[in-house]
């Protein structure tokens, strides 16, 4: 080890956070206008969905996490959920992993991972890349953290 791996110290802490929300929202259900944007990497090999979505999905998908889901399950590297696809209930295994952004709008709140396939075409934007950028989000605008300065 040469040194001290920030990146992805941070990304552990920050699916610990959605690992911790997730419990929650299991336990208790979604509070008052809490709901989540999650976009997902379909190509992850741990991941799980129906062919048919994955064929329309192939390579990523935001969900909602909001009105209806049902069957939540967290465990300690990833999550099981049923969701809605046009009256179809759908269910899902989302690994940690394969999160791309974590969204909450209702309080302006948004993670978003770095996932690397090819550092060196990434390292030439580092330096304009800024630490926080404003999260795709419905009417309100929030800020997502970008983990890209803590690099190398």
């Amino acid at each position: 080890m040469s040194g001290i791996d920030y990146g992805n110290l941070m990304h552990d802490a920050m699916r610990g956070l959605i690992r911790r929300v997730m419990e929650q929202v299991a336990q208790d259900g979604l509070p008052g206008d809490h709901h989540f944007f999650i976009t997902i990497d379909t190509g992850h090999p741990d991941m799980q969905m129906a062919d048919w979505l994955h064929e329309r999905y192939p390579e990523e998908i935001t969900l909602v996490v909001q009105h209806w889901f049902d069957n939540l399950v967290v465990e300690e590297d990833g999550f099981a959920i049923t969701l809605n696809f046009g009256n179809s209930p759908e269910p899902l295994y989302i690994p940690f992993d394969a999160i791309s952004t974590f969204v909450d709008p209702s309080v302006e709140f948004g993670l978003r991972f770095e996932l690397q396939q090819d550092d060196d075409d990434e390292d030439e934007d580092d330096d304009e890349a800024p630490m926080l950028e404003d999260a795709p989000q419905e009417e309100k605008s929030g800020e997502v953290v970008s983990l890209d300065r803590f690099r190398k």
